[in-house]
């Protein structure tokens, strides 16, 4: 059957799309048999089953859908970039304010850790209030920090800055999750992470920039000044263009029905006679607030998520998502300024943040992979009688599972042997080309088996992998300084 694009009929004018795809009564499995009339991918059903309403979100266009990417994923780079960033001034952090190098590092570790623990309260909110209510709040939350951090002339409230702006941003790495599970269909996951964890992976250059404006003469205060005026023009571009997603799709058997209209009929009888609501006016969707969803418990949403700590799927993802942000956000942005800056390197501090370009290297050279977890999927998947399992991404990780690795040993082997500065960049650019397959494609896999409990699951990842890199950080330069 030919795939039919859902945005334009034949005739060039706007169209629903249609499904008849089934979830199964595994989690994680879905019958993706097309019907006759069904709107198709690789030759499978879509899913989620879009409903007849234009405000569906899966029934917006394709622009709509990819600028509301951009912009969350735009978020995430300034997010991960403004707390890794600062890493290049620790030791300057530590003559200005009189504090030692390990306590000067406290203002990466603790507003990494407020970055995971924010989506403690932000994923239940947006839940409660709404995508879009939250998305504006956390990002005025995220250019107050900054701006903060930009004019503070004390230890203590630089780290308040910093830890605030790290909070606001926490919800950045759920957030673009949970709207890609909200207006993309399955086939398009792992492509459309993929985009974002790419945003998410070059925050992680932050340290890159922010060595170059000390090495033209400017203040670390530059730093935040610039990531401010971005995160501004971000919180204007939202304002505009991230419409509320939140949805709760009717069932084949109750369509919507249009606003003000009740009926007892039989549903046989309402399909005839319902019309089909109208799309929402541009003007309409600029309400920063919507509905509060009286379904969705507050506090029990919180509790749920811990009980995801006890799944094995999930956990393998909090843990091995955590370890690879431990080393690339902060164990190599610690260390290997730390090694290049002495003897035999005697490289200058403000070129120390170079090593963001290994990690730059290792993401590029993984982009050209980013659909491969979604055709291997389908292609599984037509093998598979058209029942899809969240399980058939995973192949696809085996090299990074090996040269992730291998890259790690190549990188401490050159640390203890003061091998060639190259050394330092292949083991990085190695170890970051595979946690760029942790980072989409287990994401991925772990939204694709826990569908209908997306939300509480993210914050268990959140929490988990921030705070399994936050242990990884926290004590490390004592750790090197003594041992080596």
């Amino acid at each position: 059957m030919p795939k039919i694009h859902p945005d334009h009929a034949s005739d060039g004018g706007p169209r629903l799309a249609h499904s008849h795809a089934q979830e199964g009564e595994i989690p994680g499995t879905v019958d993706l048999t097309a019907a006759e009339g069904d709107d198709t991918a690789y030759g499978q059903a879509l899913y989620p089953v879009p409903s007849e309403d234009p405000n569906d979100p899966l029934q917006w266009p394709t622009w709509k859908k990819n600028i509301i990417l951009v912009i969350v994923s735009v978020f995430s780079f300034l997010g991960n970039s403004s707390l890794v960033g600062p890493s290049v001034y620790i030791a300057i952090y530590s003559e200005e304010f009189g504090v030692s190098h390990a306590a000067a590092s406290g203002l990466i570790s603790y507003p990494n850790l407020a970055f995971g623990f924010g989506s403690l309260l932000l994923v239940p909110m947006y839940l409660k209030f709404g995508r879009r209510l939250v998305t504006l709040l956390s990002i005025a939350t995220f250019l107050a920090g900054l701006i903060g951090a930009s004019r503070a002339t004390s230890f203590a409230g630089l780290m308040v800055a910093r830890v605030f702006h790290g909070f606001g941003s926490g919800v950045c790495e759920s957030l673009p999750v949970q709207l890609v599970n909200d207006v993309f269909y399955l086939h398009e996951r792992g492509k459309k992470i993929g985009y974002y964890t790419i945003c998410l992976c070059l925050g992680s250059t932050g340290p890159l920039y922010a060595g170059y404006m000390l090495a033209g003469g400017y203040s670390w205060r530059l730093f935040f000044y610039v990531e401010a005026a971005f995160a501004g023009a971000l919180l204007v571009l939202a304002f505009l263009f991230v419409e509320e997603s939140a949805y709760k799709r009717q069932t084949a058997s109750s369509p919507p029905v249009a606003s003000g209209e009740k009926t007892d009929a039989p549903a046989e009888e309402v399909e005839q006679v319902r019309a089909i609501p109208r799309r929402k006016a541009f003007v309409e969707t600029l309400k920063p607030w919507s509905s509060i969803n009286h379904e969705e418990e507050f506090f029990l949403t919180i509790l749920r998520s811990f009980s995801y700590f006890l799944v094995p799927a999930v956990f393998w993802v909090i843990t091995s998502y955590g370890i690879y942000i431990g080393l690339g956000a902060l164990a190599f942005n610690y260390t290997f300024p730390l090694k290049i800056t002495a003897p035999p390197y005697n490289w200058s501090p403000t070129n120390s943040g170079l090593i963001a370009v290994a990690t730059a290297v290792g993401f590029a050279l993984a982009i050209p992979f980013t659909a491969t977890s979604d055709k291997l999927a389908a292609h599984l998947t037509r093998r598979n009688n058209h029942i899809r399992e969240a399980e058939m991404r995973l192949p696809v990780m085996l090299p990074a599972m090996l040269i992730a690795p291998a890259g790690l040993i190549v990188y401490g082997f050159t640390a203890e042997r003061n091998l060639h500065w190259m050394g330092y960049f292949a083991g990085v650019a190695m170890d970051q080309f595979g946690s760029y397959f942790y980072f989409t494609i287990t994401l991925a896999y772990a939204v694709d088996s826990y569908y209908a409990n997306t939300s509480e699951m993210l914050i268990a990842m959140n929490l988990g992998k921030q705070a399994i890199s936050f242990g990884m950080g926290s004590y490390l330069l004592d750790w090197i300084l003594e041992s080596g």
